[in-house]
Order: structure tokens, then sequence, then C-alpha cells
């Protein structure tokens, strides 16, 4: 069984090919243009495919991908592994459901912390007992660096840099490390914070950038930029053709 898991996010859109449960592809899409996914479908020829999406996309895009494959769209509707114990569940972004689905699938009976690293950042509880409890969400990287930039007067807009130095030399590099350094010490406090309430304690770090940061934190974590596409899968054996 071929499976497409398709994630649109505010940045960016995604999408993986899964061959039974083993990932075997992922790209970054142009736009949500029929003619795009048409071309995706034609390349990689699915049997099942799963939409996450945080975004409008495409008003026609539906509609296209059930007529040629059994297709799910996360909704309000869709059966989870897991529980919702938070006020609204409907407001639960897709995105956020992937990561919880995932967390369940490879971490059962662990307290989990599912770390997102996107245009914001997202932490994401979900307790031993398969409850999600919610979390919390702020900046992005980019979001941080165009923030500086746009509400100020004269501070630039400036990239990440890896190698940017903790003290900051010029105002490029000061705006560098308060960025990438604060983010850093912004997940090790949470981590800290939640590590302090909950034994049997587990956190993920997924995202582009997953791995450096990974790298810069002192607390054993795991870091899988594919986690969301992992739990998008799992999603899809729980509602195959469940438009």
């Amino acid at each position: 069984m071929l499976t497409v898991c398709l994630d649109f996010g505010n940045t960016r859109l995604k999408a993986a090919l899964f061959e039974g449960d083993q990932l075997k592809e992922s790209k970054t899409l142009s736009d949500d243009e029929l003619s795009t996914i048409t071309a995706l479908l034609d390349l990689w020829k699915p049997q099942r495919c799963i939409l996450s999406s945080v975004i409008r996309p495409h008003p026609e895009l539906d509609a296209l991908l059930a007529s040629c494959t059994d297709f799910h769209k996360i909704n309000v509707h869709t059966h989870l592994n897991f529980n919702i114990t938070v006020g609204k569940p409907e407001t639960v972004g897709a995105d956020r459901l992937a990561l919880m689905a995932a967390a369940v699938r490879f971490f059962p009976g662990k307290n989990n912390l599912i770390i997102g690293l996107g245009s914001c950042i997202t932490y994401n509880f979900i307790n031993q007992y398969g409850h999600f409890l919610g979390g919390s969400i702020s900046p992005g990287m980019d979001m941080r660096f165009r923030a500086m930039h746009e509400f100020t007067a004269k501070l630039p807009l400036v990239e990440s840099n890896w190698n940017y130095p903790m003290i900051g030399y010029d105002t490029k590099t000061n705006l560098q490390s308060g960025v990438i350094c604060g983010m850093v010490c912004e997940i090790e406090g949470m981590i800290g914070r939640y590590a302090s309430k909950y034994s049997n304690f587990n956190v993920v770090l997924t995202g582009g950038n997953s791995t450096y940061f990974a790298s810069q934190l002192k607390n054993k974590i795991f870091a899988d930029a594919q986690f969301l596409f992992k739990g998008l899968y799992a999603l899809s054996e729980l509602n195959n053709g469940m438009v």
C-alpha cells in the first residue's frame, strides 16, 4: 500500500510517500495548484492519501484527492488514537493532532512532550494515559527575526546563522544570538518545567531545524524531522477512505 501524507503549514507545503509504514521519500511542494498535486500523484501513484492543513488549500483539492485515492482530510470528525481533554478540541490544529498521534504510536505509556519547530514553536503534551492536555505556542525563528525588523525603525532583517557568536559583536550577530540562543534557552526551560512535574517523561523535537537545536540542548531528547509525517500515516490507518 502506497500512502501520500500532505502537510500544508503556514510556511511550507510538504509531501511524504510511505510504502507500508516505511517513509520512502519526502519533498517540498511549490504550491497547492491542482497541476502540482496531479503531477505528484502521477509520480508516486498512491492508493491512499491524508491531508493536514492549517491554511485554506485550493478549493478543488479535496475533490481531486478523493477522486483518485482513499482520501482523508484531518478535521473534527477524524478518528484519533488518543483523547483530547482541552476546551474546544475542534480548535486544535491538524498538525498538532498528527504529532500527538505519532507520540502515542512510538512512545506509548509515557508522558510525552512533543516540540514542533515551524512558523511557531508548539509545545504539545500528552500524558501516559493517552490524554492530550494541551501545551503552549510561541513565535518561531523566522517570525522572531521578522518581528524585530518590522516593529522597529532601524533593525535589519537578518537570516539565521548556526555559527552565531553567543556575544554578538554587531547588529546582525546580536539579532542572531538573541533569536537562536534565546530559542535554545526557551526550549530547555520548558523541558525543565515539565520534567520537574512529570516522571516517565519523554521529549521529541521535530521540524526543519530540530537536529540543530537538539544538539544544543542538555536534556536527552529524540530529534525526528519527519515525526509529523509519521503521525499522519498513523491517522491514515485509522481513517482510510473517510473524507
